[in-house]
């Protein structure tokens, strides 16, 4: 039996305008895939009715309410319909100092609510792959019972390659990918600067999809990524 592919879109911070959201959504709005737009955009159901995609959300909070201003709650997103979130992206990381102990937290809280949360794993440095990603699952799943662990999609991004244009080799992702499945049995993509023309390398050597940053923002290399990958 053929597995699924997943596929995943990060659109981060972008685009700025409702407009262009709603031109973005319409254009991808029949893919087989998860959009995850920034959260004013969340209720998709306004201009993608009828929409084949699953949404999902960037992060949330390990609470359910309360006095957190500008935080959004994981109880919030599945009221919206949203059924991933993202979490301990490496750009919430960096940006926002987010430890290994709040995305533990945060994946507890999303599994509480019924969210199927993508963990974004991986190092800064190339040679520090193996070493990062262990201690990584082991603080972030710190506490985990073992079933709610089976329904956490492992998201490897080698820090170096987001955003840079500089994709990891699929051989040496590829390295990464089989460290990761020693320690889980867990669905897992690859993510840092993929496109169509190399989309499928990763899906070759055993990746189960991919999580798409920039090219997501083009409705058709999006396309391509998706159908290339899945098929």
């Amino acid at each position: 039996m053929k597995k699924k592919i997943l596929i995943v879109a990060n659109w981060k911070m972008n685009p700025p305008t409702s407009s262009e959201a709603e031109k973005l959504f319409a254009g991808v709005k029949k893919l087989d895939a998860v959009i995850c737009p920034p959260f004013c955009y969340l209720d998709a159901k306004i201009w993608s009715s009828g929409a084949k995609f699953t949404l999902g959300a960037q992060n949330c909070h390990w609470e359910e309410k309360g006095a957190y201003t500008g935080e959004i709650s994981p109880k919030m997103l599945k009221s919206m319909g949203v059924k991933y979130v993202i979490i301990g992206h490496s750009e919430r990381r960096a940006h926002f100092k987010e430890t290994d102990e709040m995305i533990n937290k945060k994946l507890k809280a999303a599994l509480k609510f019924g969210l199927i949360p993508i963990l974004c794993i991986g190092e800064k440095k190339d040679k520090d792959a193996e070493i990062v990603v262990d201690k990584q699952l082991k603080e972030d799943l710190n506490g985990i019972i073992e079933k709610d662990v089976k329904k956490i999609v492992i998201a490897y991004e080698p820090v170096w390659a987001i955003g840079t244009g500089n994709f990891c080799d699929s051989q040496k992702a590829k390295k990464a990918l089989r460290w990761i499945q020693e320690k889980t049995s867990n669905k897992v993509l690859y993510g840092g600067s993929v496109n169509s023309k190399i989309s499928t390398d990763y899906t070759k050597v055993g990746f189960d999809g991919l999580l798409v940053g920039g090219a997501s923002l083009n409705a058709e290399e999006f396309i391509k990524i998706v159908k290339n990958a899945q098929h």
